[in-house]
């Protein structure tokens, strides 16, 4: 099975209403952050990727059909060139908006999650998403928001520079289903498009991948406070 449709736009500009509705829409599976969260064997071809290793683009999208969201996005165009029969999307937003977004949500919870945190499988997404998206994509300087904003115009301006006006969509999610339905040629579902925005929990979980992160200095505290009250009593 070949990729049908690749998404070349960034996390946080509606990617997870795309999955969702290019799933509805029949090319399942889709592609996504939560697929290699989830599934160890997308870890590790991913955390191979960060590392600069080559990998077969078959073996990664075996079983997927379509493909959204970080940290695929990041290599759209070797994968458009390695199924050329495919379509792209630049799933897009307001530039400010996004990277408020991100920085609320994606950036907050992958630089929280500890590095004592004892499970291998977190070391390695830690890693990766930092190697690929972060440290990668945007060169360890996304708190600079004016360059994180520079590189974001530059990729969408190098996506719709390079992909033929035919096989490209520029979509953002409140466009709904009939733009997507007829650059896919699909019919238009009889439902609302999906919209789906995971902003709250992620935050959540930032916070709790925050408070995990000064656990270490809790207990050590906690130590130390009970080793002067032995001694004072």
């Amino acid at each position: 099975m070949a990729l049908q449709v690749i998404g070349a736009g960034f996390g946080r500009t509606g990617t997870l209403s795309l999955k969702a509705a290019l799933e509805r829409l029949g090319f399942a599976k889709c592609h996504h952050m939560f697929e290699v969260g989830q599934d160890p064997a997308q870890q590790s071809y991913w955390l191979a990727i960060s590392r600069g290793e080559r990998v077969d683009w078959d073996d990664v999208f075996e079983g997927y059909q379509s493909s959204c969201d970080f940290p695929s996005c990041v290599y759209w165009e070797e994968l458009h060139r390695h199924f050329p029969d495919s379509k792209v999307i630049l799933s897009t937003r307001d530039p400010e908006k996004w990277y408020q977004s991100a920085a609320d949500t994606i950036y907050a919870i992958s630089t929280s999650l500890p590095t004592w945190i004892p499970s291998k499988q977190a070391r390695g997404l830690r890693e990766m998403v930092l190697g690929i998206v972060w440290n990668g994509v945007f060169d360890g300087r996304f708190e600079d928001k004016e360059y994180a904003l520079s590189v974001f115009r530059d990729h969408e301006k190098h996506v719709k520079d390079s992909v033929a006006p035919e096989r490209l969509l520029i979509f953002e999610a409140k466009d709904g289903w009939e733009p997507l339905c007829r650059f896919l040629g699909v019919p238009v579902p009889d439902e609302p498009f999906p919209n789906l925005n995971d902003t709250a929990s992620i935050q959540h979980i930032a916070r709790r991948m925050k408070m995990l992160s000064r656990l270490p200095w809790l207990l050590f505290a906690a130590l130390v406070a009970t080793g002067l009250l032995w001694w004072v009593l």
